[in-house]
């Protein structure tokens, strides 16, 4: 997906967030935005949105001197999450179709993201997936898909939606390798917040060896690039996997939210719209 011009100003928006957040001063702060403007000058065309975050990001880092500095909050976002888990996996496994919930769940669990919003309502989010119509319903064809193939590649996203990747691949009856960013940006799961939500259990876990917001296959590693173009089917979950993976020519279903008016006009949908596009859909 390429990045339009509405774009501009939610990387602004996201910079100075993630300055206040790392809690540097006013003059870093400056220096950032203004490198920020400086980049997006000179960003190619065609270029997705991953990809001025990735640098967004790396500003930040470098010049608030913390590698990780969304990682009280990625913990306290999987803490949170791990206390709707029983109560969930008890909703899947009473559920007349459980992998239908189990996707549902999944895509509930992708309102936590803090590169779109530092406020977001989990409960709010469960309650409207479960009872609001697919505004793009792949389902029927990620189902059959999920029966022939013998693993499943699933492209992680953010901290604490992982414990609703859990459950959908604990749902899931093909064994699932789940990948995580390679060094953290933003609230996005590195194998750290992966293990804390308990997907080694269900799981193989690897990482992309990127740092990038998304999956950038430019920046990745070799070894996941080799899962990646073997994979059968890919599960990309969030809209950052969406924005760097949906010009790409692979098998991948995308599970997410339309978080904003940029992805939802990109996907023909209205905002806060439930995603579950498989491939050929």
């Amino acid at each position: 997906m390429k990045t339009y011009l509405d774009c501009y100003p939610c990387f602004m928006r996201q910079a100075l967030q993630a300055a206040r957040f790392a809690d540097i001063d006013e003059a870093g702060q400056k220096r950032i935005l203004l490198s920020v403007m400086s980049a997006l000058e000179s960003m190619p065309d065609g270029a997705s949105p991953p990809t001025m975050a990735r640098e967004i990001h790396r500003l930040v880092r470098e010049i608030g001197g913390n590698p990780d500095p969304y990682r009280t909050v990625k913990v306290s976002s999987t803490e949170h999450a791990l206390t709707w888990y029983p109560v969930l996996r008890e909703r899947i496994d009473a559920a007349d179709d459980p992998l239908d919930m189990a996707i549902r769940l999944s895509i509930a669990g992708n309102i936590i993201d803090l590169g779109a919003s530092v406020d977001y309502d989990l409960e709010e989010s469960i309650d409207r997936v479960l009872s609001q119509p697919l505004a793009i319903d792949g389902t029927a064809e990620l189902r059959r898909r999920l029966g022939e193939v013998s693993r499943v590649l699933y492209l992680g996203d953010n901290s604490g939606e992982t414990v609703f990747d859990r459950l959908l691949i604990e749902t899931m009856d093909v064994p699932v390798t789940y990948v995580v960013r390679g060094a953290p940006t933003i609230n996005d799961a590195t194998r750290q917040e992966a293990i804390e939500a308990g997907l080694e259990a269900v799981a193989e876990i690897i990482d992309n060896g990127s740092d990038a917001p998304g999956t950038l296959l430019e920046t990745t590693s070799p070894a996941f690039r080799e899962r990646f173009d073997s994979a059968e089917l890919i599960l990309a979950k969030g809209q950052g996997n969406f924005e760097s993976l949906s010009h790409v020519d692979a098998p991948i279903a995308f599970l997410l939210q339309a978080k904003c008016s940029v992805i939802a006009g990109e996907l023909g949908v209205d905002e806060k719209s439930l995603i579950v596009k498989s491939p050929g859909n």
